[in-house]
């Protein structure tokens, strides 16, 4: 018997209650619109009490949630220097005594550039952007509120996400594929079904710390549509080389500047998580079987 209070139902929180949701006896999520709390409540059906909350006012329904709650998903991100959950509802979540655990999705952007070399857990942190530095400025407020509540909080460092409606294959279906061509630069992501699976074990185990959430091997950008490109039977569009390609956001400029290769090591460890797709031909291959483009 718990109920479960998630903050922020975005990509990997609505894939997480929707393949562990059964295991609680309550599910409560924020939305910041009514057109998503529809979309919500029509997919879970009665499983899941939506609320609002628009990243600033912390409402007396959801201070009342946090009492109720016995484990907590934060999935929403920091804005600039701040983090909207920390800063309207952390006097409640210090003082919730029945709140056993909390899991935190972050991202492995914190470590910066390593220039291709191997993180782990025990790497030194050091952001490039500032989206990165009020990441890991999230992260250690969780940590202090962890020793101020007693609750146990486990940072989750995502990788690059990708799953169903996001993914390769959808790209090269759409047109929207660009195969960019930096010599030496590699990203490692992570099935959105392993991400789930992650955060139950990390709930389920009551754990803290800091967990990488990363698949097994980490690869040039291109390799992944071109895998897709085979499986969808067509050609890959033709590599573009990164100096003719800085027409990207500032956000996707953002992650190729950087390169490191991230160690997943701890998350089989001590969470006991094995990976269902543990590279991205696995993964990529599933999504095509089941034409979750």
């Amino acid at each position: 018997m718990s109920t479960l209070l998630c903050f922020g139902i975005g990509y990997a929180a609505e894939h997480f209650i929707g393949a562990y949701g059964d295991g609680f006896t309550r599910v409560i999520g924020t939305v910041r619109g009514p057109e998503r709390a529809a979309v919500l409540n029509a997919r879970f059906a009665g499983r899941l009490k939506v609320l609002a909350f628009d990243g600033v006012t912390p409402t007396p329904e959801l201070q009342c949630s946090i009492g109720e709650a016995d484990v907590a998903l934060i999935s929403i991100p920091q804005t600039a220097n701040r983090d909207p959950v920390q800063a309207a509802f952390g006097s409640a979540l210090a003082q919730a005594r029945r709140l056993a655990a909390i899991a935190y999705l972050s991202t492995v952007g914190v470590y910066g550039d390593t220039g291709g070399a191997w993180v782990d857990e025990k790497t030194p942190t050091r952001p490039n952007s500032a989206r990165a530095r009020d990441r890991l400025a999230a992260e250690r407020g969780w940590q202090q509120l962890s020793a101020q509540s007693g609750a146990a909080v486990a940072i989750l460092r995502l990788a690059g996400i990708y799953g169903p409606g996001r993914n390769a294959l959808g790209q090269l279906v759409r047109g929207e594929a660009r195969c960019i061509a930096k010599p030496g630069q590699v990203f490692n992501r992570i099935h959105v079904a392993d991400i789930a699976q992650a955060i139950d074990a990390a709930l389920a185990r009551r754990a803290g710390g800091v967990f990488n959430i990363a698949d097994d091997e980490p690869a040039p950008p291109g390799d992944p549509i071109v895998f897709a490109a085979k499986l969808l039977g067509i050609e890959p569009p033709p590599e573009i080389p990164y100096a003719e390609a800085l027409s990207m956001s500032p956000l996707a400029l953002s992650f190729w500047q950087e390169c490191r290769r991230v160690k997943n090591d701890k998350l089989k460890r001590e969470l006991g998580v094995a990976l269902r797709y543990p590279t991205y031909r696995e993964g990529l291959r599933a999504l095509f079987e089941a034409r979750g483009f």
